[in-house]
């Protein structure tokens, strides 16, 4: 079942690299008693999320940051080592945007939001979409009916949105 407005967040564990190496965040910590903004890739270094939708949220963290928005959070279906080398060459991480990988799924199957494309090499990857909760409770859900569009799922209609 695909995640809607109003739903919580499911809880599942993402990871990033910390000073230590790969760690597991909650996402249920992460969105407790915060505002977030969640926005999710099909892959990271791939065309439309590395040339429009990444950079999107970049333009728009100070709006965001202006809103109250605590933490904006990429979600990709790769490996935390990746996500760390993808916010890196595209300015995210310096910009303050926390990189997170789901890579096992979990956490795109648990939002019902999971596709596959196995002839372009995409197994179990996350559908594009961007999303706003409060206190894990999602707000606004824009989901792109495709992968390689960035309309409605950029930081801009998000942004506008709130």
């Amino acid at each position: 079942m695909t995640i809607s407005v109003g739903d919580m967040l499911p809880d599942a564990n993402l990871i990033r690299l910390g000073a230590e190496g790969p760690e597991a965040v909650s996402m249920h910590a992460l969105a407790k008693g915060r505002k977030v903004v969640v926005f999710a890739v099909p892959g990271a270094f791939t065309p439309t999320c590395s040339s429009a939708h990444v950079p999107s949220f970049i333009r728009t963290k100070a709006g965001f940051d202006g809103k109250g928005v605590d933490e904006i959070i990429c979600v990709s279906v790769n490996d935390p080592f990746v996500m760390k080398a993808w916010g890196e060459a595209t300015g995210a991480t310096g910009a303050g945007i926390s990189m997170l990988a789901d890579a096992e799924s979990t956490f795109t199957k648990a939002m019902g939001l999971d596709f596959t494309a196995p002839p372009v090499g995409l197994l179990a990857r996350s559908k594009r979409y961007a999303l706003y909760a409060e206190d894990g409770v999602v707000k606004q859900l824009h989901l792109e009916e495709s992968p390689g569009v960035c309309d409605i799922s950029g930081g801009e209609a998000l942004l506008a949105a709130i």
